[in-house]
């Protein structure tokens, strides 16, 4: 792998990291390179899996191959996708689990982390290969289709979510001449996907799809989707009475060692904390995220608790995203693993990434960085069935509003426009069986 090229590598590809890595790429000097390192062999379409794992015939278009994700930047051919999986982390070079291009270790100037969160399937896939994941898909629809009744577990935000296409792009970066264009057209991908929170959407989606089967939503709370404002809690009730889906809040389930998923036939009971038991023939837990930080045991900290929060596990970013210690200016991190105070969604995400790239770009030519990034009131836009959806927005009370914006739409589509999506992510398909591959 000898080059004269300067390395910046990109940890994970989905989709705050293919942003950034389209970003970067847009504005970086022919000296340097973007690597994005990414095990998957195919880009995961996350939005789609919730609805993908009740709904069949189109769970293979929910990954779409990742050639695609430089295709529209300058000099294309500089840059790579890296098959691989980061093993660990060091200071000037990353150590990958399998050989690329006749190496084990990649050299790097500036590394980026965009590793995400890990969810409980459906909501993350645990097979690298779309094959593997695709069958995965097939047998859930049909563990869902044949069961009499399902206990969906958790009712919040688990960090997938995006803003409307309607909402206006961000303000204009400070890029180079030329760059903004190519940039912004790299950030829509980002921006123009369905956007659903995996315990909700499962269980509108299921009692749509099947209305004769018993669906109940269990949160451990009384208020649904606690980190926004009361009145979309009273909406998703309203829509989940509407359609018949029973709700079971205020009390945790104790989740046995495997967490749901034994291969025995007949009812499964689930204890709540508060005495309560329930019954179902099958149980999707659609809670809690785990940062993706495995590989950072093999950087050294400046101090204790310098790189990593300790109490939620996510990694400490200054306001530029560089991470907090002082030893690692050259190292950034960006999307939902980074502790940044953001909402984990994609519009913070995106426009992380656009604060990222100017922000190397800034070390590359000898300048301080200086974007910081912006923190905004959490905005959601939910689906609530196969056509309804609503755009939902905390109030900005830094802006004097004390109430909350809210958008009700009705024009939702079955496989959620997924074609469209192979588009927008730069992957033009002439038939359907390049779907496939």
């Amino acid at each position: 792998m000898a080059t004269s090229l300067r390395n910046i590598v990109v940890v994970g590809g989905s989709f705050a990291g293919a942003a950034t890595s389209q970003g970067l790429a847009n504005l970086l000097p022919s000296t340097h390179r973007v690597l994005l390192i990414e095990p998957h062999s195919h880009f995961h379409y996350l939005f789609a899996f919730p609805r993908f794992s009740i709904v069949p015939t189109y769970e293979h278009k929910a990954f779409i191959p990742f050639s695609g994700v430089f295709a529209a930047v300058p000099s294309p051919e500089r840059h790579h996708v890296v098959r691989a999986r980061v093993s660990a982390l060091h200071k000037d070079r990353v150590v990958l689990d399998r050989e690329w291009q006749g190496v084990h270790e990649i050299p790097y100037d500036y590394l980026v982390l965009a590793t995400g969160t890990n969810l409980r399937a459906p909501g993350t896939m645990k097979d690298e290969e779309k094959a593997l994941s695709v069958k995965y898909l097939q047998n859930y629809q049909q563990r869902l289709k044949n069961s009499s009744s399902v206990a969906v577990i958790g009712g919040g935000a688990v960090g997938v979510q995006k803003i409307s296409r309607a909402k206006k792009l961000p303000s204009k970066p400070k890029l180079e001449p030329g760059s903004l264009t190519r940039f912004r057209d790299a950030h829509k991908l980002c921006l123009k996907r369905q956007q659903l929170t995996p315990g909700i959407v499962v269980a509108t989606d299921l009692k749509e799809i099947y209305p004769e089967k018993e669906i109940t939503l269990i949160h451990s709370r009384d208020q649904l989707m606690p980190l926004f404002h009361n009145d979309l809690s009273e909406i998703i009730k309203a829509r989940c009475q509407e359609l018949g889906v029973k709700l079971a809040l205020g009390s945790r389930v104790n989740i046995p060692e495997d967490e749901f998923q034994n291969d025995s036939k007949g009812p499964i009971t689930l204890s709540l904390q508060n005495g309560n038991t329930l019954h179902a023939d099958a149980v999707i837990l659609a809670t809690g995220q785990m940062p993706n930080t495995q590989f950072f045991s093999t950087l050294p900290a400046s101090s204790e608790d310098s790189l990593l929060n300790p109490t939620n596990g996510f990694i400490r970013v200054r306001p530029t995203l560089q991470l907090q210690d002082p030893s690692y200016p050259h190292l950034f991190a960006v999307g939902d693993v980074a502790d940044s105070g953001a909402h984990k969604a994609a519009r913070p995400g995106v426009n992380q990434a656009q604060v990222v790239a100017k922000n190397i770009l800034d070390l590359v030519e000898g300048r301080e960085p200086s974007e910081k990034i912006e923190i905004t009131p959490p905005g959601i836009h939910l689906s609530l069935g196969l056509s309804k959806n609503i755009i939902f927005r905390n109030p900005n009370t830094s802006k004097g509003d004390t109430e909350p914006s809210v958008v009700w739409r009705d024009d939702g589509t079955r496989d959620m426009e997924i074609d469209a999506a192979w588009v927008r992510r730069g992957v033009p398909v002439k038939s359907e069986a390049e779907y496939h591959l």
